[in-house]
């Protein structure tokens, strides 16, 4: 891979973006979307992580999501491309079941909160889900690998599951919803 020796090109100063395959797209466009949706769910995981403490068993599997989402966003980057595989959403399923093993059957609603890193892993679950809705409606124009569906609709999942977990930390409590009660 060439070594980047200057960030910016003026390339992209009229409105356009190049793909991978050297095709020019506008920066506004379902594709370049999703990917900036993936690119910003990549930056959420990373504050994640720097929350979290060295070391913490967390933190390898996020940085392997970070990783895999590099990858979506590669394969979105080049039409055609198919990168993401069942196998990953079969990992982050046996992940899910493994980590909410450990947390006590729901009997609320969970409000985003608790403690910070819970906060932010709440945040991150958020925009998973956009980067889930950007992916669905370029897949109602172009082509889509149906497993990068697939994979950020578990991987939004199991975010919820590790801000459970998260809040639960040091003591900490998960915050539930309390609905309106009548004057």
């Amino acid at each position: 891979m060439p070594r980047l020796t200057r960030i910016y090109t003026r390339t992209g100063d009229d409105g356009t973006t190049g793909l991978a395959d050297g095709q020019r797209v506008h920066k506004d466009s379902a594709r370049i979307d999703a990917i900036g949706e993936l690119d910003e769910l990549n930056s959420q995981l990373g504050v994640v992580r720097a929350l979290l403490v060295p070391g913490d068993p967390l933190d390898s599997r996020l940085a392997q999501i970070q990783h895999r989402l590099f990858d979506l966003g590669g394969e979105l980057a080049l039409p055609g491309q198919t990168v993401v595989q069942a196998s990953w959403v079969e990992r982050l399923e046996h992940w899910l079941d493994e980590l909410n093993g450990e947390l006590p059957s729901l009997r609320e609603f969970v409000l985003p909160g608790g403690n910070l890193p819970a906060a932010q892993c709440h945040l991150a679950r958020a925009v998973c889900r956009r980067a889930e809705r950007a992916l669905l409606r370029l897949s109602r124009a172009e082509s889509v690998n149906s497993a990068s569906l697939k994979y950020l609709n578990r991987l939004s999942d199991l975010l919820f599951v590790i801000a459970r977990m998260l809040a639960r930390r040091d003591g900490g409590q998960e915050v539930y919803w309390q609905k309106e009660s009548e004057p």
